[in-house]
């Protein structure tokens, strides 16, 4: 037993930041009623996190393999923990987005350092096992996440869905020091040169710029100045991110694995895959709890549909779909994604949450079969020698997948509502406030309105992700059978999995 204690002080630090992904989704409506937050502010909570994940996982596992894996992972769980009581703490709107961002940035050092440390302490049979354990952990992390998240919220209150992680991040952090040995740093001389601290930036600022210019087209319209130049520095980030990948000697990502088509193919799939299928799910919950009157538990049961399905679907299908090209898995799940997302775009006034039901299911099958599937895929397609380059990658474009498509169908599901609501009312329907809104305008217009907004969007999000599918379909091709990986090579594996 003894043994295995190194693994449970691992996958805390993972269950911890994988559940954060998803359990303050259900706490947003009581969030803003409490911080006075807008529907902007509650976008930032979500994709401040994910954007500082997204922007700094490449970067942290560069800086880990330079300055030690335990010692990188630690820090990281300090950071999260601090991250967490300043979220806890929060006394309005932009002090929680601002520890959300930090949150994220721990979040990115851990998660970069969970599966090297693994791989130090575990060999053989043992390390088959313990990677099989971290990644259903990974997967229930999501799964309840929005249900504990409803259970805090109900509860104690929305604080403690941040105030739960101090007590596990003190266990990690005392078990990790104790039972996990640091893993040897690169040499010294030359490690500057590994750390791309000029492409790290430029990512940061370009994905920043892309999100911040999305969420400002929602308050004021794609064509405005603002978001106008949002979306300009975001372009000049990109233009200096390529010279600087091109010209550094420890480049963040290999710009020549574009060259491939199944390489683009897989991180566009992976882009459209967590937009597509998570994206929504904000917005689906302060419906259900604003609109239809469901407590935050129960709003987290419906959504709990898709974490069903997907993890069912999941666990018989990596049987089942052994052998069968990786494009299948991926692409037939994200068109059944899009599928799912169709079949939700029927609301009306009188719509209930059983409506959601049948497209939940079908979101979580696509669900199941993409994200055991694609992980593999991007090691695939990837010269082998950049292994661990393309897992990471896969992960970062998948979080940042996250974050645009909050952004992006937010905009789609406020425009759609100004059609039919006084300026000003969409946004704040948006973002929870309809019993505000119920002493001015009729409950059957904030429902029909809220409901067209709901479908523009689903339909937004089914559009992405059938196209996706159908670029996967078309652009990756992988051998049907491929030399039994080392044992190395099926760490790098499992260590994107689950991202």
């Amino acid at each position: 037993m003894r043994s295995w204690v190194p693994l449970i002080a691992v996958c805390l630090g993972t269950f911890m930041l994988l559940l954060d992904v998803t359990i303050a989704i259900v706490a947003l409506p009581d969030m803003a009623r409490a911080l006075h937050a807008s529907l902007s502010d509650l976008q930032w909570v979500m994709d401040g996190y994910a954007l500082a994940l997204a922007a700094l996982l490449l970067g942290a596992g560069a800086a880990a393999d330079v300055l030690g894996h335990r010692r990188v992972q630690i820090t990281g769980v300090v950071v999260f923990a601090l991250a967490s009581l300043l979220c806890g703490l929060s006394t309005g709107p932009g002090m929680l987005v601002a520890a959300r961002g930090l949150q994220g940035a721990g979040a990115a050092a851990m998660f970069a350092t969970t599966l090297p440390l693994l791989g130090t302490v575990y060999q053989g049979k043992q390390r088959s096992t313990a990677l099989g354990v971290w990644g259903a952990i990974s997967g229930a992390a999501a799964a309840v996440g929005p249900v504990l998240g409803g259970l805090l919220t109900d509860g104690p209150g929305w604080r403690w869905i941040f105030f739960v992680n101090l007590p596990v991040s003190v266990l990690a952090v005392v078990l990790t020091l104790r039972v996990v040995p640091e893993s040897r740093p690169l040499a010294r001389e030359g490690s500057r040169a590994r750390v791309d601290v000029a492409g790290l930036v430029a990512f940061a600022v370009c994905a920043g710029g892309v999100t911040y210019g999305a969420v400002r087209a929602g308050d004021h319209g794609w064509s405005e100045p603002g978001t106008l130049a949002s979306f300009t520095v975001a372009l000049m980030a990109l233009g200096v991110f390529l010279a600087v990948e091109r010209r550094a000697a420890h480049p963040l990502i290999d710009l020549s694995m574009f060259r491939r088509p199944a390489f683009l193919g897989v991180m566009a799939g992976a882009l459209a895959f967590n937009a597509a299928a998570f994206g929504m799910s904000p917005y689906t919950s302060i419906w259900l709890q604003t609109l239809l009157g469901m407590s935050p538990v129960r709003a987290g049961l419906v959504l709990l549909w898709l974490s069903a399905a997907s993890f069912v679907v999941a666990g018989i299908g990596g049987r089942l779909l052994h052998g069968v090209p990786s494009r299948i898995p991926i692409g037939g799940g994200l068109l059944l994604i899009g599928v799912g997302c169709f079949c939700q775009a029927v609301l009306d006034a009188g719509s209930t949450a059983s409506t959601l039901v049948p497209g939940l299911v079908l979101v979580g099958i696509g669900t199941g079969l993409v994200s055991p599937a694609i992980a593999g895929a991007a090691l695939a397609v990837a010269p082998r020698e950049r292994a661990g380059m393309a897992g990471g990658a896969v992960n970062t474009f998948r979080q940042l997948g996250y974050a645009l498509g909050i952004a992006v169908f937010g905009t789609v599901l406020t425009s759609r509502m100004r059609d039919a609501l006084p300026p000003g009312a969409a946004h704040a329907l948006a973002g929870g406030g309809a019993p505000a809104l119920r002493a001015s305008l009729p409950e059957h217009t904030l429902r029909s309105a809220f409901a067209a907004g709901l479908d523009a969007a689903l339909l937004t999000a089914g559009g992405v992700a059938v196209v996706a599918g159908a670029a996967v379909l078309a652009l990756v091709r992988t051998p049907r059978a491929t030399p039994a990986p080392t044992a190395a090579e099926a760490q790098k594996e499992a260590a994107v999995r689950q991202g």
